[in-house]
């Protein structure tokens, strides 16, 4: 009698994460956290807000931050003319734009495959990262969207992003 493969497996457990490219780096949020990705949008900049506040979106009537996640995970700053998406993320109640150099793909990760963020990885890029998983050319960092909306924006840890000079 023929083996049935279907009732011994287990069933893995599995993420699906929206992935955008930020600098050199591939991250990825929840799916369920990512409410739309839009093209560049026009942003009306607010006087006095964090360096990591690019401004303020109209999407659809509502008025929602735009934060810079180049300045927020201390890469270097956009050349002129450079283009950004805006992935839209929900924390709880707010909502806010995240700036992002490109929008990648939807990719469902197992579980089994989630190890911590290297000792090697940036400090300033750890703090916003939950972990990784290794795809087929390169490394995700998922991102703790939670942190990157709701982090302390007074302080960018011992850089002022763009780089990573050190405050003086």
């Amino acid at each position: 009698m023929p083996h049935d493969n279907r009732a011994t497996s287990r069933s893995k457990k599995t993420t699906q994460l929206c992935t955008f490219r930020v600098g050199n780096i591939l991250v990825g949020i929840e799916v369920d956290r990512v409410q739309e990705i839009n093209r560049d949008q026009a942003m009306t900049t607010v006087p006095l807000a964090a360096p990591e506040i690019k401004g303020l979106i109209n999407l659809r009537g509502q008025i929602v931050t735009a934060i810079d996640l180049r300045y927020r995970l201390g890469f270097p700053e956009r050349g002129e003319g450079e283009k950004v998406m805006n992935a839209v993320v929900h924390s709880g109640e707010e909502i806010v734009s995240l700036l992002v150099d490109e929008a990648g793909d939807v990719v469902e990760v197992e579980e089994d495959d989630y190890e911590p963020v290297p000792p090697n990885v940036s400090p300033v890029i750890r703090r916003f990262a939950s972990g990784t998983y290794k795809l087929d050319n390169e490394l995700l960092l998922m991102l703790d969207a939670d942190e990157v909306i709701d982090g302390d924006f007074s302080e960018q840890g011992f850089t002022n992003g763009y780089g990573g000079k050190r405050l003086q």
